[in-house]
């Protein structure tokens, strides 16, 4: 769903440094602002208020800032978020007369915008305002992040351009001014929600890597750097599958003698937390509590770093590979290592999340081919063995199949002797229930058109072929079960109903008769 807004700023935290002034004491402040609600033609957004609170706790528990010194404010209007950000600025002035005193101010908005205002509720915050009172503060670094449509123009107006990810120099004391704006964005996107993260792209993948997957150089710090552009991967990822299209972050920074600024800490200020690490070659997904519960972090496939602080209790997990995925629960305790077994976890495979509505695909499309048996008929006293392939497509309502069945039988009679050969040509549809975590039960019905071809021989001569036309309709019920790899094998019984022309004796006029049989049929598929 679009943000159709122009959402701004996001400041996290410039932290201690690896260097020498460890004696410097740094004080960080945050005014972290969500409001899903923008003007009355403005659709409610769902999740803007979640990812305030979600930046929030991050901070608070990972980024050292105490508590005292944050304001979070959920739906509140305009002149609350202003006096709130002076009153901010106040204290951040008090400080600065200390010696040896360093301060770090973040502002994070996450709502309704345009090009001009923010839009908290009815009320305005103009952006040219909130950007001169981010810039005139008197704390030594000032961090502004924008999650709202066309956010870039933030950047755009200070000077920055759309770019690859940046670096910053070797660390250096947290010294001098410095500043930053960081924004989810371009001049001319939208700001994307995403019903499966429960949250906007650019905040899930900025929480995401601040939790500790953007450590790349695994130093046990996330760096400024690191944050960005763990975010603007994420964030690009994510939006190319999107119908509403890419979306490209965006960052302007002034460092004037910064070094590599801490935002936070993952395994070192998350002392109350635990570590929870995932498996390779997969993406993960992560929910407090259940499948149904909020998304805490998510880990790509092809990050290096596998692990996440997060704070104690239950979550679930979801590990998406190219048809499958793997799923489980996971019990974070305090200060301890979890770590997650791929062999442990329940394997769903592809049709199953089509049927659950969890897969970016509505279809799920297969092959068969198998062995089948058919009862005998009027025309034959044998069975009839023989094979069958078909093209399914299973939807998240039902599954649908054309299949192409061939048989042959034979029998003995008084005179002569009857050999029989089927074709038949059909569509069925079928309606699936997950018994389990690798086997269906499937339920349905289907119609063919069958093709008959009857020889006739004695002793002494042989009879022409007789050939003819039947209808089918049969009623099946099917087991699957889930092979891996999008292999599957199935077995399936069919009570049929045949509406034919049959010839016992050559020299007899054909009838067209209602007769009825059985099958069975076992096959394998392969899903793509």
């Amino acid at each position: 769903m679009n943000r159709n807004c122009w959402l701004v700023v996001l400041s996290l935290s410039a932290l201690c440094l690896l260097a020498s002034r460890a004696s410097a004491d740094v004080a960080r402040f945050a005014v972290i602002v969500g409001n899903d609600r923008g003007s009355e033609h403005e659709t409610p957004l769902r999740y803007a208020q979640l990812d305030a609170r979600k930046v929030h706790d991050t901070l608070r528990d990972l980024g050292g800032f105490e508590p005292y010194n944050m304001v979070l404010l959920e739906g509140r209007d305009a002149t609350t978020m202003r006096r709130s950000l002076i009153a901010l600025n106040e204290r951040v002035r008090a400080l600065q007369s200390r010696p040896e005193t360093q301060v770090v101010l973040l502002v994070y908005y996450s709502g309704h915008a345009d090009r001009e205002d923010l839009h908290l509720g009815e009320t305005r915050f103009p952006l040219d305002e909130l950007s001169g009172l981010v810039r005139g503060s008197a704390a030594d670094f000032r961090l502004l992040v924008l999650d709202a449509c066309r956010s870039g123009v933030v950047t755009r107006a200070k000077g920055g351009v759309l770019t690859a990810p940046f670096s910053i120099p070797e660390p250096i004391a947290l010294r001098g001014e410095g500043l930053a704006f960081l924004a989810a964005s371009a001049e001319h996107e939208s700001a994307q929600e995403s019903t499966e993260l429960r949250g906007s792209f650019f905040t899930h993948a900025l929480v995401s890597g601040l939790l500790g997957a953007a450590d790349r150089d695994r130093d046990g710090n996330v760096s400024l750097d690191e944050a960005y552009q763990y975010a603007y991967e994420g964030t690009l990822r994510a939006s190319s599958r999107s119908a509403s299209g890419l979306q490209h972050p965006t960052f302007f920074y002034d460092l004037r003698g910064q070094g590599q600024l801490v935002l936070t800490r993952p395994f070192v200020w998350g002392e109350r937390r635990g570590t929870l690490e995932l498996p390779a070659a997969a993406t993960y997904l992560v929910f407090r509590d259940d499948a149904e519960g909020q998304v805490a972090a998510e880990v790509y496939a092809h990050d290096p770093v596998r692990s996440l602080s997060l704070a104690p209790g239950r979550y679930f997990v979801r590990g998406r590979a190219g048809d499958y995925t793997l799923e489980g629960s996971a019990q974070i305790e305090s200060a301890r290592t979890t770590r997650i077994d791929p062999d442990e976890l329940t394997r769903v495979e592809y049709a199953q999340l089509v049927r659950k509505g969890r897969s970016e695909r509505r279809t799920a499309q297969a092959v068969e081919l198998g062995a089948s048996m058919r009862s005998s008929l009027p025309n034959s006293r044998d069975p009839c063995f023989g094979f069958a392939g078909g093209y399914r497509i299973d939807t998240q309502r039902a599954s649908w199949s054309a299949r192409v069945g061939f048989c042959q039988d034979s029998h003995e009679g008084t005179v002569l002797r009857v050999r029989a050969t089927q074709l038949d040509l059909g569509i069925r549809g079928m309606h699936v229930w997950d018994v389990g975590s690798h086997v269906s039960l499937e339920a349905g019905a289907g119609v063919a058109a069958v093709y008959f071809e009857q020889h006739f021989d004695d002793a002494a001569s042989r009879a022409p072929p007789r050939r003819s036309w039947a209808t089918l309709g049969e009623l099946l019920v099917a087991l699957t079960a889930e092979l891996g790899h999008g292999a599957y094998g199935a077995l399936d019984v069919a009570a049929q109903c045949y509406l034919l022309r049959l010839l016992d004796q050559p020299s007899r006029e054909s009838e067209l008769r209602a007769a009825f049989a059985g099958r069975v049929s076992v096959s394998v598929g392969k899903r793509f």
